[in-house]
């Protein structure tokens, strides 16, 4: 695991070098507005990679903002773009966008329509999810994303394996400014000013994954949902909720082929 904090502090280019002999590798830092306090500059991200911090790019207008659905999503996305053109950022690289609340089930349909809005608007970069171990499990089973960082807030306890970021200490002073403690697999899409990344390339041809979802998930996923619906309608909760869970599962399949094949999530 790589050893990284986030913060809303900038980070000037003695604390960076600092930070990195310390064994830091990474760095969360937010895309906002340059007039905002707590905005990465692009002078800032040259400190920090010429330091040899790599740099994860946050995005948080408030901290239930996801809860605002697809329109609040896709005002963000752009903000998020202009503002990750601005500092230098790479294409290829992450922007992670925060549900930064202990969200509950009935909030998930309003987070997936923002965060699938905020996707469409970032073209060129790939989309992070900040959140708590239930939003980072719900929405990667939605198949929206696998840059997930969890924080252990609002977690109980409960760590996603799939999680490319585990924020697991917050509010915490090292080096003369407050930072949240993290670590990374290795795979969280930070960036350095001035590196080359190349999306992967899809090796799933387009085809033969319609073919897959049309012909078997789809048809899969309605005969779960029939079988949820008479369920629920008898009373059986215990199975409605377990035809559910496959049902949904069906669908994150179906974005998985989706991904691997450059197709358009759903």
């Amino acid at each position: 695991m790589a050893k990284g904090f986030d913060t809303a502090t900038r980070i000037t280019a003695d604390k960076a070098r600092l930070f990195a002999a310390q064994g830091f590798v990474f760095a969360g830092r937010y895309l906002d507005n340059p007039t905002s306090w707590k905005a990465l500059s692009a002078t800032e991200t040259r400190e920090i990679s010429e330091a040899g911090l790599y740099i994860v790019s946050l995005y948080e207008r408030t901290a239930n903002r996801s809860r605002e659905g697809a329109a609040a999503g896709q005002t963000d996305g752009r903000q998020a773009l202009a503002h990750a053109k601005q500092v230098g950022q790479p294409e290829g690289s992450a922007i992670y966008t925060a549900v930064d609340y202990d969200a509950q089930p009935m909030d998930y349909d309003r987070i997936e329509a923002y965060m699938r809005a905020f996707d469409a608007e970032i073209e060129g970069y790939e989309l992070g999810i900040y959140g708590s171990y239930a939003v980072c499990k719900g929405m990667y089973e939605r198949g929206i994303t696998q840059k997930l960082m969890q924080t252990y807030a609002w977690s109980r306890g409960q760590v996603f394996p799939q999680n490319s970021i585990y924020q697991y200490e917050n509010d915490i002073s090292v080096n003369g400014i407050g930072i949240d403690r993290c670590e990374s697999n290795g795979d969280a899409g930070g960036w350095r000013v001035g590196m080359a990344i190349k999306p992967a390339a899809p090796q799933l041809d387009k085809e033969v994954a319609a073919n897959i979802i049309d012909s078997f998930l789809k048809k899969y996923w309605a005969e779960c949902e029939a079988e949820r619906a008479q369920a629920e309608r008898e009373g059986r909760a215990a199975d409605a909720e377990a035809w559910k869970g496959l049902r949904d599962w069906q669908h994150h399949l179906a974005n998985e082929l989706r991904a691997a094949s450059g197709l358009q999530a759903e």
